[in-house]
């Protein structure tokens, strides 16, 4: 399993209609072969902030979805970002 995770951050402003313009985006995601969760959210403290969660079965799923990238307003709106792809050989349920 494939987990990236992070955030990135825009400007406060801008948030809510960059988040209104990546539900396409999350929809596509959520439908791709491999896809297990994508979820974009906003930051309950930073209004800046827009936290970045995705699961996904393979690093070979991850990579046929990535093919496109972000739109380049996307990445235009983008101030910064920190996010990080991990894999992972082992998981527990907390539920």
């Amino acid at each position: 399993m494939v987990i990236v995770a992070g955030h990135i951050v825009v400007d406060p402003g801008r948030r809510d209609a960059y988040l209104a313009e990546c539900v396409p985006l999350v929809t596509e995601a959520r439908r791709s072969p491999g896809c297990l969760d994508f979820a974009l959210s906003p930051d309950i403290a930073d209004s800046g902030r827009i936290n970045v969660h995705e699961r996904w079965t393979s690093r070979d799923a991850v990579e046929s979805f990535r093919a496109g990238g972000p739109s380049p307003s996307q990445t235009e709106a983008m101030l910064s970002a920190s996010v990080a792809e991990y894999e992972v050989t082992a998981g527990r349920d907390l539920t």
